[in-house]
């Protein structure tokens, strides 16, 4: 437990990621995470509330994209798949205490209902069959960083059953990705902080398979330092958010890769928008935050929400961050 979330605790947890996730590539290598309850299973239905549920949507589409039945929900939904005996439910929470994911795994307590936590003593540990450890360790700092990036390697996990040792080496590459952007921080941060510190907040764009760097992003912004922020996925941008581009100072932090970056380029850069690329240079854009193995979307999902992180961390420390 904490006193509440800290700048000084999130930074330090952040800093801690490479170590981390290095240890989890070598845990990935010994062998699948996943009982075979789960890797067998005719359906999966991930739940989880906050960055839980962006990881397991993001490994949910990529399940169904593979031929998987699978579908991510918010823990707090009134009603979903029910229980039945081709159907494992995986519930996500670093904690294993989410009043909400409880509450919904208690429908499906028993061997179907998998727990991937940090917990393994938690009130959802014991409500399951089996328990995968998040091996992310204590967030001293109160917000979950390290617990989403392990959430969301563990889910991609389900996704590579033939290809453990595949994803192995994406996590340690990530690791070395996150390393080298935190190393270098000194040469990007204050420059692209400045670019993003406006007064109508940030927006985050992503496409759909990244969705969640642009959620977790968003959140990091929001709960560290308190400032507003929302998240798009790249193409519905043009549709949802693009109207907001006309009358605020709009800054977006955008993580390429979408087939529709360039209608969304078209509509920021006729509208005078800040726009900072993370992992590749785009055309109409600021300069671009590189880093190592950025032309890897598998490293860029696990390591491109470190440049949010260390911006909301910036913005958090300064006396003049307001807190909630």
């Amino acid at each position: 437990m904490t006193d509440g979330p800290t700048a000084a605790g999130f930074l330090a947890d952040v800093e801690a990621a490479p170590a981390r996730l290095a240890g989890l590539a070598a845990t990935l290598r010994r062998g699948s995470p996943w009982p075979a309850a789960v890797t067998g299973a005719g359906r999966i239905l991930l739940l989880g509330m906050g960055s839980s549920r962006y990881a397991a949507e993001t490994a949910a589409l990529r399940l169904r994209a593979s031929g998987v039945a699978a579908v991510a929900e918010p823990a707090s939904v009134a009603a979903t798949w029910p229980p039945r005996p081709d159907t494992v439910v995986v519930a996500v929470s670093a904690s294993g205490r989410s009043a909400e994911t409880l509450a919904a795994a208690e429908r499906y307590a028993g061997p179907r209902l998998v727990a991937l936590t940090e917990d393994l003593g938690s009130p959802l540990a014991q409500l399951a069959g089996a328990a995968v450890p998040m091996l992310a360790g204590r967030e001293a700092g109160g917000v979950a960083c390290r617990s989403y990036r392990h959430s969301l390697a563990l889910l991609l996990a389900l996704d590579r059953r033939g290809d453990r040792n595949g994803l192995a080496d994406v996590v340690d590459r990530a690791a070395e990705a996150t390393a080298d952007l935190l190393d270098r921080r000194g040469d990007w941060l204050d420059g692209i902080a400045d670019r993003l510190d406006g007064p109508d907040g940030v927006a985050v764009l992503a496409p759909a398979e990244r969705r969640c760097s642009a959620d977790q992003s968003a959140l990091m912004i929001r709960e560290g330092p308190r400032r507003q922020a929302t998240a798009s996925e790249t193409g519905d941008w043009s549709h949802v958010d693009v109207y907001l581009a006309k009358t605020l100072d709009y800054r977006a932090l955008l993580l390429p890769g979408s087939a529709w970056e360039t209608e969304a380029m078209a509509w920021l850069t006729r509208r005078g928008s800040t726009v900072v690329p993370v992992g590749a240079a785009v055309e109409g854009a600021g300069p671009a935050v590189r880093y190592r193995h950025d032309d890897d979307p598998d490293v860029r999902l696990l390591a491109e929400v470190t440049v949010a992180e260390l911006v909301a961390a910036l913005w958090w420390a300064r006396p003049s961050a307001s807190g909630a």
